[in-house]
């Protein structure tokens, strides 16, 4: 009995599809005692598993010979080895490896003609590999880098699917690719001129009046690039890509550094490429810009850098609910253990700020060449987090300079003497060696204290790029360092310009939760500039609302509670907000649609989690006078509860992020409607 059991252990470890990662930036084999090679069980009946050659610089794991004991893994003193087992259906549809023990990615996102095909997935999950296969500038081998394949072959392997016919137009057909490229920090470095003359030079079109109108570039047009801030830059490079002519089009994060109104301008200005014999693929992380700008959604879920697996397209609205499940129903596949939520709370009691120390600034003007800006006078107090809320061009970075200390305001004031730590917009990887040098260098002793890294760095995941290169590190690496950076350093207010940047969703709400949970334990302030609604309304304790015309004349207000703040600036940009009923996700109402005659009876745009907590909604219907009798469960109530009656006012709750109740799921029970108020220092 015992044998067959452990013969039936055998068949079923061996049967298991596991693949062996080897960082090559931490593994140094010269370094250590090769403890991996030494300990490894199957090494030491003679065979061949873990293999350090002399003249190597990592090790070599056969997969073939692993039996993921992972004793390798917990052995290895610089936690090089990677050991993973990968879900069943994964023993196949290898688009492309990059060698021995490095990076896969199964399967790709499949592009049709005439629509636009988001992608949404954590970073390192293979994202721009894939773009790279889409857009023909990388031949995937199928997983065979030693003896790759030609395209004949590739188009044979896809044969039967929709990449086939892709592929065979690719290679037939000499289609023309348009690449938006994610790095917009870097175009100063590769195209120099006014903005008009570049722009004249790779404009394919007849008429680009409107490409300049929908990217705010007429103010800017004789401007040097090298003179842009962040915003601008993104929109010059996407109105770059929208005139020239092509067939194929991709936009790697086209809303980075934008406003909401202008994110919305790009939008649209990449929807009216579409054409029938065109394709268009965007990667995006602002969750309510992909819904917005996509017709189909692919999730691209793994394990970051080791592995990535594509999905089979999904509708706009159910893939974003996927991706926040963390649960492939139609695989059976959970990719993640919690559910992402996004909750809008309150600002603290007035009891609570008394408690608390309170500091002033004097009301401010400045002005930088043609631009005017003036500020009111305002207070902030201890472990108080303040997003300024504003269109680009409007002083939102200028007004943080002046906090910092780095500009003086023109009416002779004086600010109140702080030290303060500074993360800047644009962050440029000039310190030449690797992440922990850096930080020893910059941070010094910080880095080490336990509460730091619970509250910091194991957040932001700093161990895992801690020996990379800063040179090569990524733009979201980059983010994560400059966040460190920033938090690390001893100071009474932290100035913070969108440290959303390059960040993927989940990497999104873990800085905001690693600055949050930094400024409350150390009772710090922080000054925050963010375009990402969900991650402002996130961290948002009051905020300052910018008004008045970008770039000419601006007026910046003091800092307000959050409701009417946020209703203030959402109201200016003419925007209101719907909630997604499963998940309470703000989703951007678009214009013309048919409920927002009903969306005008309220009178503030923005929803908070703390009016009525219903868990589930069981059952609803409507009276004829107009009242919603609703069966609900209750976080302290058992099922069987009598019946409530709320009026549909109380529900939206004078807002207007109001739930989809016009697009859900339930939409096809006729009059009955599902309702649901769940809440929701330069590198």
């Amino acid at each position: 009995m015992q044998n067959n059991r452990r013969e039936k252990r055998d068949r079923e470890q061996g049967s298991l599809t596991r693949i062996a990662i080897v960082n090559n930036d931490r593994c140094k084999p010269k370094r250590c005692n090769q403890e991996c090679r030494r300990s490894c069980p199957v090494n030491r009946t003679g065979k061949l598993c873990i293999e350090v050659k002399p003249e190597s610089t990592n090790s070599n794991i056969s997969e073939e010979l692993c039996i993921g004991c992972g004793i390798c893994v917990r052995q290895c003193p610089f936690d090089a080895i990677s050991i993973i087992n990968l879900p069943s259906n994964l023993d196949k549809d290898t688009t492309h490896r990059y060698g021995l023990n490095s990076f896969k990615l199964h399967r790709l996102p499949i592009p049709r003609q005439g629509q636009v095909l988001g992608l949404v997935g954590s970073n390192g999950t293979g994202k721009t590999t894939a773009l790279k296969v889409l857009a023909g500038n990388l031949k995937p081998n199928l997983g065979r880098y030693s003896t790759p394949p030609d395209w004949q072959e590739i188009i044979k392997y896809f044969r039967g699917s929709e990449l086939q016919s892709y592929f065979t137009k690719i290679l037939e057909e000499n289609l023309k690719t348009v690449f938006k490229r994610q790095d917009v920090d870097r175009i100063p470095q590769l195209v120099q001129g006014l903005v008009h003359n570049v722009l004249q030079r790779t404009d394919e079109l007849s008429d680009q009046s409107e490409i300049y109108e929908l990217f705010d570039l007429s103010n800017v047009q004789d401007r040097q690039i090298s003179d842009l801030s962040g915003g601008e830059l993104q929109r010059f490079t996407c109105a770059m890509a929208c005139m020239q002519k092509g067939d194929i089009y991709i936009f790697d994060e086209p809303s980075s550094y934008l406003d909401i109104k202008q994110r919305l301008k790009a939008a649209v200005a990449i929807r009216n490429l579409i054409q029938e014999n065109r394709y268009i693929i965007a990667v995006e992380h602002d969750l309510s810009v992909l819904d917005y700008l996509s017709d189909f959604i692919c999730i691209l879920y793994g394990s970051p850098s080791h592995y990535g697996v594509v999905t089979m397209p999904f509708s706009v609205r159910e893939g974003i609910n996927i991706f926040l499940d963390g649960f492939i129903r139609t695989e059976n596949l959970r990719f993640r253990d919690v559910e992402l939520t996004f909750k809008v709370v309150e600002t603290a009691s007035k009891e609570e700020v008394r408690r608390l120390s309170t500091h002033y600034y004097p009301a401010m003007k400045k002005n930088l060449d043609s631009f005017d800006l003036s500020v009111d006078a305002g207070s902030f107090t201890e472990s108080e987090i303040i997003v300024l809320l504003g269109e680009n061009g409007t002083g939102k970075t200028t007004l943080i300079q002046m906090l910092a200390g780095k500009l003086e305001p023109d009416n002779g004031v004086k600010m109140p003497q702080m030290n303060v730590s500074y993360k800047p917009q644009k962050i440029s990887p000039k310190f030449t060696g690797t992440v922990r040098n850096l930080l020893h260098a910059k941070i010094g002793e910080t880095m080490f204290l336990p509460q730091f890294q619970t509250d910091v760095s194991r957040p932001l995941q700093i161990d895992k790029i801690i020996d990379n290169q800063v040179q090569d590190l990524s733009g979201g690496e980059l983010q994560r360092v400059a966040l460190c950076l920033c938090l690390g350093k001893s100071a009474d207010v932290y100035l913070i310009d969108e440290p959303s940047a390059f960040l993927d969703s989940e990497q999104r709400l873990h800085a905001a939760r690693a600055i949050k949970r930094f400024l409350r334990h150390y009772k710090k302030v922080g000054f925050v500039v963010e375009h990402d609604f969900l991650m402002a309304t996130y961290l948002a304790d009051r905020v300052i609302v910018f008004d008045g015309e970008p770039s000419i004349k601006t007026h910046a207000s003091e800092p307000q509670a959050l409701l009417p703040g946020m209703n203030s600036f959402l109201k200016q940009l003419e925007i209101t907000f719907r909630r997604d009923p499963r998940n309470g996700r703000p989703r951007i109402n678009k214009k013309g649609s048919f409920r927002k005659p009903e969306r005008g009876r309220s009178q503030n745009r923005i929803i908070t989690n703390n009016y009525i907590d219903i868990n589930k909604v069981i059952t609803t219907c409507r009276n004829d006078n107009g009242t919603i009798n609703v069966d609900i469960q209750q976080n302290n109530l058992s099922s069987e509860q009598p019946q409530s009656s709320i009026s549909p006012d109380h529900l939206s709750h004078q807002n207007d992020i109001e739930d989809d109740t016009e697009r859900s799921d339930n939409e096809s029970s006729g009059g009955n409607r599902s309702w649901s108020t769940t809440s929701r220092d330069n590198v």
